[in-house]
């Protein structure tokens, strides 16, 4: 199964695609793919009544219904992310290797949908693309033991862009990150949440990113130097996850930063991918 929304931005109405790729209407069994319906045991619900042919099937929007995609899950409580967790793309920030997870935060509201205009903010001059999986929670985790005990606790994966602003992000910054990181549209997610059952291996993923049609990163989540298991079982000894929240686990090499590539501006077209969890692609604007 694969989840998605549709409908204008705001208003967005859930769906599912089966195992066939038939799309449904979720609204039987969700209001929204929200943290009530991933705390809720939303997953094996909406499974249930695809098998009871309980859901309505609805055209795909890929078939000309014109719909826009949007974020596949609701605006999340919180966005986590871990930074420089590669260690290639460490190396091209000018940083080893961290010993620890880095932890900064995005703003819930720079969540948009995979194909939304991304924009470039006022005064901008170093704005990059970074792709990322996305791990989305699905019960509250707190003190987590293990790596078991944390993988219980991941509702799905996600597509994720963490857009980025250098400039502000390390000369604005104070000494931290978020500057760079909480502009308008700046965490494109989707298209679609995958769950956990789906992925046979969230360590072994290939992302890539492309700009105007130019691959920028291609390279594998088994290269991460904290896997997505100690993520969550780090973040919990302290902070409070909750059912809906998202964990960007970090880029591999490849981004503008590194000098090999320029940075983003108006008219650049973003596109990135991961295995089993879709393609997304994102105009660039000004703002």
């Amino acid at each position: 199964m694969k989840f998605l929304r549709l409908g204008p931005a705001g208003a967005e109405r859930p769906h599912v695609l089966d195992e066939q790729g038939r799309l449904f209407d979720l609204t039987p069994v969700a209001v929204d793919i929200d943290a009530a319906f991933l705390g809720g045991d939303g997953v094996a619900r909406t499974r249930a009544a695809l098998a009871d042919g309980g859901l309505p099937q609805v055209e795909d929007p890929a078939d000309g219904s014109g719909l826009r995609v949007g974020a596949p899950i609701a605006r999340p409580g919180a966005v986590l992310c871990i930074g420089q967790n590669y260690a290639a793309h460490a190396a091209e920030s000018g940083s080893a290797p961290p010993e620890v997870p880095i932890l900064f935060f995005k703003h819930p509201n720079t969540v948009v949908g995979p194909f939304d205009e991304v924009l470039v903010p006022r005064g901008a001059t170093r704005t990059d693309w970074e792709v990322e999986l996305g791990v989305v929670i699905g019960a509250r985790a707190s003190y987590l033991d293990d790596a078991e005990q944390a993988l219980a606790h991941i509702a799905g994966f996600v597509v994720s862009n963490d857009v980025s602003e250098r400039a502000f992000q390390n000369e604005h910054s104070g000494g931290q990150w978020s500057k760079g990181k909480c502009c308008a549209t700046f965490n494109p997610v989707g298209p679609w949440f995958v769950p956990t059952g789906a992925i046979a291996d969230p360590q072994d993923l290939r992302l890539r990113s492309w700009v105007n049609g130019e691959i920028r990163q291609d390279s594998s989540t088994s290269d991460m130097i904290f896997g997505v298991a100690e993520i969550v079982r780090h973040l919990s000894q302290y902070v409070v996850l909750e059912p809906g929240d998202l964990v960007n686990t970090g880029t591999p090499e490849g981004v503008a930063l590194s000098g090999r590539f320029p940075y983003l501006a108006a008219g650049d077209v973003v596109e990135m991918e991961i295995d089993g969890l879709g393609r997304q692609r994102q105009p660039m604007g000004q703002a």
